[in-house]
């Protein structure tokens, strides 16, 4: 008991990170426009936005999951994990506005870039995160599922850097490339999760 009072409250930690991110999702559609007329022809000219929004919502989505899987083999919440968590909120709420930019000028540098760079800084942050929490109690078990974790293995091999730099080049000569990126992370880590992180939820 002693020890629970020292530590954050798990639950509330996850109901408000479950908050921010259901706050994001919702202000991502919103960034869609209206289409300017009432023929098909009105709604495809948001194509490129329609393409942007979706792949990024399915992003997110498989990411909370991972999220949860972690939160799920977390015991106690540090000021760390804390921390942690909400830069990891940070730079995701970021993503309505890359997306909007990115779907309104699909085939524009600028837009693919900060694209880029806030799933670069989004991926960073969750390889922090899942330090932080394979580092908070000396669990073997718990460290082993995290380090077994796709996303985990990925952002701790050199090639992750080496490919983030491929794929810079990819997007300065074909900045829809960005969003290949995003399709590619998002089908590994709905594929390659944990055996028991349908387990694991309660």
């Amino acid at each position: 008991m002693a020890e629970r009072n020292k530590t954050m409250n798990k639950g509330r930690v996850e109901s408000f990170t479950d908050a921010i991110v259901a706050i994001i999702l919702t202000i991502m559609v919103l960034e869609i426009k209206v289409p300017g007329g009432y023929q098909w022809s009105d709604l495809l000219d948001n194509l490129s936005a329609f393409i942007a929004y979706t792949i990024s919502f399915f992003f997110i989505l498989v990411a909370w999951y991972n999220h949860h899987y972690m939160f799920s083999l977390a015991r106690v919440i540090s000021k760390k994990i804390f921390w942690a968590n909400n830069i990891w909120l940070f730079v995701m709420s970021f993503y309505p506005v890359s997306t909007a930019w990115l779907g309104k000028y699909i085939d524009r540098l600028p837009p693919a870039f900060f694209y880029y760079f806030v799933f670069l800084f989004w991926t960073f942050a969750y390889q922090w995160l899942s330090y932080e929490i394979k580092s908070a109690r000396e669990n073997k078990e718990i460290k082993t599922k995290i380090e077994h974790m796709s996303i985990y293995q990925f952002t701790k091999n050199p090639i992750f850097y080496f490919s983030g730099f491929v794929i810079a080049i990819l997007i300065f000569y074909f900045p829809p490339f960005v969003l290949i990126t995003s399709v590619v992370e998002l089908v590994s880590m709905l594929i390659f999760t944990n055996e028991d992180s349908d387990r694991l939820f309660s």
